[in-house]
C-alpha cells in the first residue's frame, strides 16, 4: 500500500506516520508538506513544496497512491475567516483534486473534529463541514475522522502551545478521564491504526467519531 500523508510534522501526523512505517503492508509513505522531515526511514519519501496550492511539479508523487491520510490542519483562533477558509477548505480540496487527477479511486481520510457541522453556529465547524461534504462527493472511499481529545503517545509532542500547556497541567488525569469517559479520548496510535484499517477494508460509515475510531483501531 502506498500512502500519501500531509501534516506529518503535527501531533496527529506524527502518530499516523509512526503507524504507517510500522505496518508491514505499507510499502511507501509519501510525506507532502512545506517542511523537510528529520526522520530517515527506507519506506519514507519526503516531498517538500513551498506552496501547497501549487502541486504541478509533484505529479509523480501523487501517482499510484492507495490512501491519503490528510492530517494537515490549523486552529481558527486569531485567524481571519477568509484565511481559515482558504487553508481549511480550499487547500484541502486542492490537494484532493491533484491526487484524484493522478490516482484512481484512493481512500481519502480527512481529520476533521468533534462538533463539525455545516449548521453549527461556530464558523470553524461550518467550514470543516463543507470540507467534509465536498470530499465525500469526490471520493467514494472517503472517510471523515472526528476525534475529540487526542492523547499523544510515544514521545510525540503537540505543536500547539495550548495543547502543550493542557497536557503539562493535566496530563496525569488522562488515564482517569479515559476510564470515566472512554468514548471521549483516543490516542495518536489509535488514530493511525484506525486510518490503516479503513484503507485496508473500509468502514461501515463514512463519518467516524471517537468510539468508531477506537473500535477500528482495536479491530
Amino acid at each position: 500500500m502506498r500512502v500519501l500523508l500531509t501534516g506529518t510534522t503535527g501531533m496527529v501526523g506524527q502518530g499516523v506516520l509512526r503507524e504507517c512505517l510500522d505496518a508491514p503492508d505499507v510499502s511507501e509513505v509519501i510525506s507532502l508538506g512545506r517542511s523537510p522531515l528529520n526522520e530517515d526511514h527506507p519506506k519514507l519519501r519526503s516531498i517538500v513544496v513551498t506552496d501547497l496550492f501549487d502541486l504541478d511539479g509533484v505529479g509523480d508523487g501523487l501517482t499510484g497512491v492507495d490512501a491519503c491520510f490528510f492530517c494537515l490542519g490549523v486552529s481558527s483562533v486569531g485567524m481571519s475567516a477568509e484565511t481559515y477558509e482558504r487553508i481549511t477548505h480550499d487547500l484541502t480540496l486542492g490537494v484532493a483534486d491533484a491526487l484524484a487527477a493522478h490516482s484512481p479511486d484512493p481512500t481519502f481520510v480527512y481529520v476533521s473534529g468533534a462538533g463539525t457541522s455545516e449548521t453549527s453556529r461556530q464558523r470553524w465547524a461550518q467550514v470543516k463541514g463543507r470540507t467534509e461534504r465536498d470530499l465525500l462527493a469526490r471520493f467514494p472511499k472517503g472517510y471523515m475522522f472526528r476525534p475529540g481529545f487526542i492523547q499523544p503517545l510515544h514521545g510525540i509532542r503537540p505543536r500547539s502551545r495550548f495543547y502543550r500547556v493542557l497536557l503539562s497541567a493535566g496530563g496525569f488525569l488522562i488515564p482517569l478521564f479515559r476510564r470515566l469517559a472512554p468514548t471521549q479520548v483516543v490516542t495518536t496510535e489509535e488514530v493511525g491504526k484506525a486510518m490503516l484499517a479503513v484503507a485496508r477494508t473500509g468502514a461501515p460509515k463514512h463519518i467516524l467519531d471517537n468510539p468508531d475510531i477506537a473500535a477500528l483501531a482495536r479491530a
